[in-house]
């Protein structure tokens, strides 16, 4: 009986290491491919064009992304990540598993960019913004945007390329390649000119180029938008009749000193085509990137027969506007006594 009783012993035994190693790795294989992984540490994973599965890994493991990386390691080699790695920008959820991060990143199953943009001056400035947006860096952009040959390809001058960019919003993969993401912009202004655009265009004399550099004038004076349309009018009533448009925000541009305050004498006469003071004629280029609400103001102007305009010396950000040159000059008189008053000289 003795004997009998330490065979079953011994069985119970053998059988108890079983269930404890079967659920052992059992539960190891649940917490590879099943259990909560991915970590709050970071909102996406980037993986940049060239990327091998070993450099991804260790952007995991720096990044805290995953709970064990050594987990992570293996279900990706189980699944067959290693030789099927895809650029992209993937969004993270806390507690997501192995198994779903793995499938999205071998399937390439990214998030695409919520790129918006408006109010941007520059080039450069907005060089700067794709690059902190893209994969491609701001020098990259920065080219692109400078790039004669680029311009012209698609209808523009290298003056005139930036009113090709139409601030809006955009769903774009991170990845994307520079070159790419400027002919989206292309496909975006396209439609953004339609049949109707192009016919109040048309109607003005201007083209499409000429009414963004316009616009960029207009929302270089206008500080709010329901005065754009009255401001439009004004510039548009003073080039049909070949006048000077003697807009001080071109020669802030002209000058690229962006705090000048108060446009002086002595600002009026640098020689650039961007003097408007100096130059008849819309400048070659925008002085701003236009925001639509400004384009349509220009084709969309308010009419009137104003042909000059002031700042309001309450500085509502409003403007006084005159038909003569008597009225004008009074409203301009209040102007600078109250920049006066408040000690603005330049």
């Amino acid at each position: 009986m003795s004997k009998k009783r330490s065979i079953k012993k011994w069985v119970g035994i053998v059988i108890l290491l079983i269930l404890l190693i079967g659920g052992f790795i059992g539960f190891k294989l649940y917490q590879t491919f099943v259990g909560s992984s991915v970590t709050d540490e970071e909102e996406y994973l980037y993986v940049h064009t060239g990327d091998s599965y070993t450099e991804v890994l260790a952007r995991i493991t720096e990044q805290k992304i995953v709970k064990h990386p050594d987990l992570f390691d293996y279900a990706a080699r189980r699944m067959g990540y290693t030789d099927r790695v895809k650029p992209g920008r993937y969004k993270l959820t806390p507690g997501m598993n192995n198994r779903r991060l793995i499938g999205n990143l071998r399937g390439g199953y990214q998030d695409a960019v919520r790129f918006r943009f408006a109010n941007i001056r520059l080039k450069e400035n907005f060089a700067g913004l794709l690059g902190k947006s893209f994969e491609a860096d701001s020098a990259t952009f920065s080219a692109l945007l400078n790039d004669e040959t680029l311009a012209k390809k698609y209808g523009f001058t290298e003056e005139n390329f930036y009113t090709m960019f139409i601030p809006n919003t955009y769903h774009i993969y991170w990845n994307t390649s520079a070159e790419k993401i400027i002919a989206r912009f292309y496909d975006e202004y396209q439609k953004f000119w339609t049949p109707e655009r192009l016919e109040k265009a048309r109607k003005l004399n201007l083209k499409p180029v000429e009414v963004s550099i316009l616009a960029s004038i207009v929302r270089g004076e206008a500080l709010h938008n329901d005065e754009m349309a009255a401001i439009a009018g004004l510039y548009l009533n003073r080039l049909k009749k070949g006048m000077l448009l003697q807009a001080d925000p071109t020669v802030i541009f002209a000058h690229q000193d962006f705090e000048i305050r108060r446009v002086l004498n002595r600002h009026l006469i640098l020689d650039s085509p961007y003097n408007t003071y100096r130059y008849r004629g819309l400048p070659p280029g925008p002085i701003n990137m236009p925001p639509i609400v400004a384009i349509d103001a220009v084709l969309n102007p308010a009419l009137h027969d104003y042909i000059y305009m002031c700042a309001r010396e309450d500085f509502s950000g409003y403007h006084a506007f005159a038909k003569t040159v008597a009225e004008h000059q009074v409203n301009a008189r209040k102007f600078q006594k109250a920049l006066d008053e408040r000690g603005i000289k330049r």
